[in-house]
Formats: C-alpha cells, sequence, structure tokens
C-alpha cells in the first residue's frame, strides 16, 4: 500500500503549478473586498466600472470556505480579479443577471452546496418548505435543475459572455444520468445548460486556470486541456487513442434483485461468474489486459451513447462503472459520450491540492460571516458551521457526490 500511494504522490505532482503562484491579473490594485459585492452599489462603493468574473449560486451569500461560492470567489480575488455574486437570483427573467453588468471574463455557475432537486423535493418526491442555505431557513428561493436555469439565464443577459458550470449538482449531471425525479435518463447537463465549459469536482485548479487563460486572450473553446472539466465538441480530438469502454468492462447481464425474505441454498463457489464466460461458454481472457500497455495520458475511453443508455439498463450500469473506475488523479484516463451530434469530453479528474495550498486558500480574508444584509436572519447552515474547523473534504463515509 505504501508503494502504490508514493507513486500516486511522485506522479507528476511534484511539477505541478502552485495555485498561487500565477502573475497577478492587473485589477490586484483595487485590493480586497470586505465583502465581495452583490450589488451595484457596493461594487461602486469599491471603484470599480465593471466585475471581471460574476459568480451566480442558489445560495445566500456566506462568506465562509464552508460555502463553495465564497470560496472560490475569495480565491479567484487573490488572484487579482474583481469578483462579484449573485445569490438566489429571481430566475423568471434575465433582469437580476444582469445587477452587476457584463463581466469581463465569464459567468461562474452552481446550484449551490447541495443539488438543487434534493435541495427542493423529498425522498417523496413532495415540495420542501424549508432551505438551511437560505435566511430565515425558506424554501422556493432556488429553481429545479438551478444550473441549467441560471446559466440559460446568465445567456439571455450576455450572450456572449462564456459561463462555466461547477459544483455538485454539475458533477454529478456531467455524463448521461438516471434522474429520480423525471424517473428517466437525462442528458449531460452540458447539453441541457449550453454552458461553455463544466468544472467537476474540488475546482480550485480548474478554475484558476480558467481565469487567467481567459485573461489573456484565449478562447474558452480553446480551453480543452485542463484536468477536471468537461466540454462539448463536435469532431474527433486529433493525437489521442480511443478505446471502447467495453474493452476495459465487460457489460454483462444485470440480475433481478433478490427479495431478502427468500431463503436460498448456498452458491456454489466453483461456478465460473457469468462476467468469466464469453458467448460460447469458454473461459474469456481478461480485457484489462489488453490495454493495459496502451499510453494512459493519451487515451480516452469512449462510453455508450447518451442515445444507447437510456434505454439499456445493462449499458447505462456499464457506463457509470466505468466512470466510476476512472476518478482516481493518479492513473484516470479521459472519457468521451456522444450526445446526439456532438460529444461530451471529460479530462481526467484535478490533482488534489497540496497541504500549502489548502492552508493558504483556508487563510484568505473570509469575514466568516453572512453577508450584512442577512446578519439580522437565522440560517441554519451557517449556524451549524460557524464554529467548526475544517478538516476533511468530501465524505469520510465513501460518498460519489465528489466526483
Amino acid at each position: 500500500m505504501s508503494s502504490v500511494k508514493n507513486k500516486f504522490r511522485n506522479r507528476k505532482t511534484s511539477s505541478l503549478q502552485n495555485i498561487f503562484s500565477y502573475d497577478k491579473y492587473w485589477a490586484e490594485c483595487y485590493g480586497v473586498a470586505k465583502y465581495l459585492p452583490h450589488t451595484l452599489a457596493e461594487m461602486e462603493a469599491l471603484g470599480w466600472d465593471s466585475c471581471d468574473i460574476v459568480l451566480v449560486t442558489g445560495d445566500a451569500y456566506v462568506d465562509h470556505p464552508s460555502f463553495g461560492m465564497a470560496l472560490i470567489g475569495r480565491l479567484l480575488e487573490s488572484q487579482g480579479f474583481r469578483v462579484g455574486i449573485i445569490d438566489q437570483p429571481d430566475w423568471h427573467s434575465s433582469e437580476p443577471f444582469k445587477i452587476l453588468g457584463k463581466p469581463n471574463l465569464f459567468f461562474g455557475v452552481t446550484a449551490g452546496n447541495m443539488d438543487s432537486m434534493i435541495n427542493r423535493y423529498t425522498a417523496d418526491r413532495k415540495l420542501r418548505h424549508d432551505d438551511a442555505y437560505t435566511p430565515d431557513d425558506l424554501g422556493g428561493k432556488r429553481p429545479d435543475r438551478a444550473v441549467a436555469v441560471y446559466t440559460q439565464r446568465c445567456k439571455e443577459a450576455w450572450s456572449d459572455v462564456p459561463v462555466v458550470i461547477g459544483g455538485i449538482e454539475a458533477s454529478l449531471r456531467r455524463i448521461a444520468h438516471y434522474d429520480y425525479w423525471s424517473d428517466k435518463v437525462r442528458r449531460s447537463v452540458l447539453v441541457d445548460s449550453k454552458a461553455d465549459l463544466l468544472v467537476f469536482g474540488n475546482g480550485e485548479r480548474q478554475i484558476t486556470e480558467i481565469a487567467h487563460r481567459l485573461s489573456r486572450g484565449e478562447a474558452i473553446e480553446k480551453l480543452d486541456n485542463i484536468r477536471g472539466t468537461a466540454f462539448k465538441v463536435s469532431h474527433q480530438q486529433k493525437n489521442w487513442m480511443e478505446i471502447d469502454s467495453s474493452r476495459v468492462d465487460r457489460p454483462g447481464k444485470v440480475d433481478a434483485v433478490v427479495s431478502p425474505y427468500v431463503m436460498t441454498e448456498q452458491s456454489d463457489c466453483s461456478v465460473k461468474h457469468s462476467q468469466d464466460i464469453n458467448d460460447q461458454g469458454e473461459v474469456a481472457i481478461p480485457l484489462k489486459s489488453i490495454v493495459k500497455t496502451l499510453d494512459r495520458e493519451r487515451s480516452v475511453i469512449r462510453l455508450p451513447s447518451y442515445e444507447k443508455v437510456k434505454s439499456d439498463a445493462v449499458l447505462y450500469a456499464h457506463a457509470s462503472r466505468v466512470l466510476h473506475m476512472e476518478t482516481n488523479p493518479g492513473n484516470a484516463r479521459a472519457l468521451v459520450q456522444r450526445h446526439g451530434d456532438k460529444d461530451i469530453w471529460l479530462n481526467p479528474p484535478p490533482y488534489p491540492l497540496t497541504t500549502e495550498e489548502f492552508d493558504e486558500l483556508f487563510e484568505l480574508p473570509y469575514t466568516r460571516l453572512p453577508h450584512t444584509d442577512y446578519q439580522n436572519k437565522k440560517m441554519p447552515a451557517y449556524e451549524m458551521i460557524r464554529f467548526s474547523i475544517n478538516i476533511m473534504r468530501g465524505c469520510f463515509g465513501g460518498c460519489t457526490f465528489t466526483l
């Protein structure tokens, strides 16, 4: 185990650029804001004539690193960018998305710290009337499938401004996925939202590189080589070795769920597993051995298309399994999945931050308080963490929401 850990630790991580080592953007001369502005008056009080980046979130603005938009906002501020936040906008028109003016570089969109559908509905699909991320715990302050709705409103407001989506909702919906609420397989959120770029997993490395490259005049379409991002392409990427996903993990029969009340005889361990038997009844050669010598850095695994997985439970389970198999940043390969006439391309996951980067990230000048507009109102999510210390990321129980 120690050799595996050392191999991962040494694999390119020593050559990664520290997220705080970029040359700062010229707007650093404006200094640090007490709160990132969320109104035009606050922006003008800082002496700004525009924002470089506007972040849109389904949560109320709490300037604390436990809240994703505050953390990303303060990180981008530390890079010299002027960052504004539009929190819990009225999504019924594009006007609230114009409140801070046209951003110079891009919109960053997230549903918030929770998937908006989980936030809005119970497991019985009944509407919730509370929201821990809203002042006074009021429900109804964000739309269903908030990432797609917010992105569409941003596009309506300023059609020529790139939109980068991220957070838990975008991460979990980056390929064709089963949607419990509609009981069907939906397309990637990139297709439904018409966003330009998707950031998945922990987003600090990606968003820092995206901001600096856009500030240097690169087109959003050219940002196709950043780990931890997904994007749409209409043509095959050059210089990549494409591997059919069935060469990595063979799709197999999905057995019906056995009732826990049925008594069954003990199984015979000498019987071969169905995945080890080919169509002729012969023991199959392990498929992983076929592709183990290929260059993983230039290999991309093609998943079954959206059109196939939406109507085939076996292929859906297979695609989901391959996605989860390729989530270790130390050895994961790129993935691609067809949606109609376009491919959704997923680069490998980002490398984790170093201890030094984490320390500097959490030492940024957060007030660690809700915005002053909310301080007379209770916010359950803030009350829970106000005296807490972050000691980890993700879930120690192995949940998959940080993939």
